[in-house]
This record gives C-alpha cells, structure tokens and sequence, in this order.
C-alpha cells in the first residue's frame, strides 16, 4: 500500500500502523475527530519519511461526509491503493443493557460507519481493479459473551460484511483484510485490568502488514487468539449459557 487512507488515525493501533507505513515511504491521507491529536500523527508521520501526509478532522459518524472524503483522499493523493479502517468505539455494556440509544450508538460506530465507508472505497476499488481494504474487527465479533454481547455483535456483523465484500471483490483483485486483536492495551481499556493475553499496539501493526503484504484474508492479533477463539466456539450452547464470560 502506497496511497493510503487511514480512518481513525489517532487511535493506538493505527497510530502505530501510520509510523510503520510512514517509514515505508507511503502517502497518508489521515482522518480523526480530534485536531490537535490529529496534527501530531501526521507531524510524526512526515518526521519518519513518509512521502506525504494530508490530515482532515473529521467526525466518522457524520455520514454524508463518506463520499465527499473518499473522493477528498483520492484527488490529494492521486490515488489511492489502500484503506485503514481503525475507528471504533467499546462502549458501555451495563448502560447498553438499560438504554437501546446506548446500544445503537455503538453499533453506528463500530458497523454502520464502517459499512458507510466501505461502500465507495469498495466501488472504487472494484473499478480499479486494485486496491487493498484493511478493517480492524475484533475475537469479540466470534462468539457473544454476556460481559460485551454488544460490542461483539458490531464487531461480529462487521466481519461477516467482510467476508462477502471479500467474496464479492476477489474477482477484481482486491485484497479485504479483517483483523481480529484481541486484548489490546490502549486508551480503550484503560479501565480493564492487565494480563499476559494483552498486546501492544506496535505488535498489532507489524501483524496487520504482515498479513497485508502475505495476501492474508483473516488474521487474529496475536496469533493465539486464533486457537483459543475456536475453543470457545466450540463449546455448546447448552455449557457456555452457564459460564460467567
């Protein structure tokens, strides 16, 4: 990816991702809610020998804005090969439980927003006949768990709409990446406490490109997550109703 687009920039994990792809000598076109946080990402960017860096402030909820940005990127890049999807939110699952709002507001967030997105960057691609879509879901998305069913079921519908977007743009020859991290330590879950299944958000990044530049469909960040996903959707219904996760 050379010409890339990256929504939700200031989030930890992209944020990471921006100073790898920066060192590779790419052209960013960076979006984020907050200005201030925004101009430092894209300040680090241009420092680490990235070929150019644009950033728009932008509220990703706004979705009328999607088209309009899409085709922003486009005409200040030149192009544009690549997209990071990164922008998310965790929410809260007691006060979803209790508020419907709280509940929509999440999954406006985490799948609507997305869907908005990818909608024109799919097409445009698809034309192209090239390109390559990266969009960070999550292991909550594999299986509901009563600790953050809601957030899970945002991420869980995200990563089915990437497996037919995926099915449907392979003919054109464009990539669709999903990424599922699991526990990752950001400001996100700042309010969750640590343990050994935690990763950093520069280990996340150097796994994203990787399975970027391996022509990966799927990946799970760390690798661990993979197997102990599987465990978990393995276990029936009539056990896992009776567990505390």
């Amino acid at each position: 990816m050379k010409k890339v687009l990256v929504l939700g920039a200031t989030s930890a994990i992209a944020q990471a991702t921006v100073r790898l792809l920066a060192a590779r000598g790419a052209s960013l076109y960076l979006v984020a809610r907050h200005a201030e946080r925004l101009e430092a990402v894209a300040q680090d960017a241009r420092t680490r020998g990235a070929a150019r860096v644009e950033a728009e402030t932008l509220d990703l909820d706004d979705f009328a804005q999607h088209e309009p940005l899409v085709e922003r990127a486009t005409a200040a890049l030149g192009g544009l090969d690549g997209a990071l999807l990164a922008h998310g939110v965790l929410g809260d699952q007691e006060r979803a439980q209790r508020s419907y709002g709280e509940t929509e507001k999440v999954l406006r967030t985490n799948f609507l927003s997305a869907v908005s997105l990818l909608t024109p960057l799919a097409n445009r691609f698809e034309a192209q006949r090239a390109g390559t879509l990266v969009v960070i879901s999550s292991v909550a998305g594999d299986r509901g768990r009563q600790s953050n069913y809601v957030y899970g079921a945002s991420k869980g519908a995200l990563s089915v709409f990437l497996q037919g977007l995926r099915n449907r743009l392979a003919p054109a020859g464009v990539a669709v990446v999903t990424v599922k991290p699991g526990f990752v330590d950001t400001p996100m879950t700042a309010a969750v406490k640590k343990n050994a299944l935690f990763a950093s958000p520069e280990a996340v990044a150097r796994g994203l490109l990787r399975a970027v530049d391996t022509h990966q469909d799927e990946v799970y960040l760390p690798d661990f997550w993979r197997p102990i996903m599987f465990l978990i959707r393995s276990i029936p219904e009539r056990v896992f109703k009776r567990l505390k996760l």
